[in-house]
């Protein structure tokens, strides 16, 4: 098994459709499979320009712990992201890097803890694990995510059991 690093991002049920919503600016511009639409739990539809299982099947949310979205985000080309880029012939555009499949776990909290919804953005492969931890420029993008969405709080997660580094976190309530 590799290395699967992960930004968590962790918010309030109101607060996860303004999220997703700001996730879907970051996909790529030019997009060839339709779009999907997701219904969150409160019954709030999101349309996203991803898909669930390589699928674009509508997904609902109500009473499942846990929905993943296949996604493929544009990151700026820091240093990091260029490299990345490099080995890998993909093309830098106005700046910006397609880079995917960056996995999206939604997280619901069970029934009677209805505190935090995580959005768990994570690397498919341990060369992008690596890139997630390495680039400035990603792990802004992220924490920029969670302050626009009105989280609670960014972490970066090594999935190795060890404490999860706090990147960005508003003050408890």
């Amino acid at each position: 098994m590799g290395l699967t690093y992960a930004y968590d991002i962790h918010l309030r049920p109101e607060n996860v459709a303004r999220a997703l919503h700001e996730v879907a600016k970051l996909a790529p511009p030019r997009r060839r499979l339709p779009p999907l639409t997701v219904t969150l739990p409160d019954g709030e539809r999101v349309v996203l320009p991803f898909t669930s299982g390589f699928e674009s099947d509508p997904v609902d949310c109500a009473g499942k712990d846990r929905v993943t979205l296949d996604t493929s985000l544009m990151f700026p080309a820091d240093e990091a992201v260029r490299a990345y880029a490099e080995e890998r012939d993909l093309p830098v555009e106005d700046g910006r890097v397609q880079i995917g499949y960056v996995y999206l776990d939604l997280y619901f909290p069970p029934f009677l803890n209805l505190r935090h919804v995580c959005l768990d953005f994570w690397a498919a492969t341990s060369r992008m694990s690596r890139l997630f931890e390495a680039s400035g420029a990603i792990r802004e993008v992220f924490t920029d995510l969670a302050e626009t969405a009105g989280a609670e709080c960014c972490l970066f997660d090594t999935g190795d059991g060890a404490p999860e580094r706090v990147l960005w976190g508003t003050a408890p309530d």
